[in-house]
């Protein structure tokens, strides 16, 4: 398993996709993923059942596909309850195009929308203005132009936007999931 400071990597999942015969980018499935972990506390049952139905299958083809695909929620979730707030969305790094990454983090919007469009409105109410606000420039986000060329604007522009992408995936986290991360103790001193 190919992992980079102890996380799973954008192509290493893509490849398990492959491997099952999916061309998808693994970048709209984690969206939905960080969406459902936010909203519902997705099993990893449910998450290996939603992916086998993705790619058609009734279960991964080998041990090793189920481990990646297995290991891949446990690291979003575990970074995502994490309070030193350290969740990435998972999606194409430096050796994809600025293009590529862009498409991405789109993909990636598309995915999680998608769950939190399902949310009733009086959930939706409940959640605080900055979650709300958060979620409606997501809405826009979708909507990016994808064909970018290889700029520093560019690059400075995409990495603000996958950060807000990641800012709202963890502000619906934290306010779904009441005192989890406990980030208002993390630096406390302890007693």
């Amino acid at each position: 398993m190919s992992l980079i400071n102890d996380r799973l990597d954008f192509s290493t999942v893509a490849d398990v996709f492959l491997i099952h015969g999916s061309m998808q980018s693994p970048a709209f499935q984690d969206g939905r993923l960080a969406g459902a972990l936010a909203l519902n506390d997705l099993s990893a049952e449910a998450w290996l059942d939603e992916l086998c139905a993705t790619f058609g299958i009734e279960q991964p083809r080998d041990p090793e596909s189920a481990e990646v695909l297995l290991g891949w929620r446990r690291q979003a979730l575990d970074a995502l309850a994490a309070a030193d707030l350290n969740y990435e969305p998972l999606l194409p790094d430096d050796l994809f195009s600025l293009a590529e990454r862009a498409q991405g983090l789109k993909d990636w919007t598309l995915g999680f929308l998608e769950l939190v469009q399902t949310v009733d409105s009086e959930t939706r109410n409940a959640w605080s203005a900055n979650l709300r606000e958060a979620l409606d420039d997501l809405q826009t986000l979708a909507s990016i132009e994808v064909d970018l060329d290889d700029s520093s604007e560019n690059e400075n522009d995409l990495f603000a936007l996958t950060e807000h992408a990641r800012m709202a995936a963890m502000l619906l986290y934290t306010e779904q999931h009441p005192g989890q991360p406990q980030v208002e103790e993390a630096n406390a001193p302890t007693q």
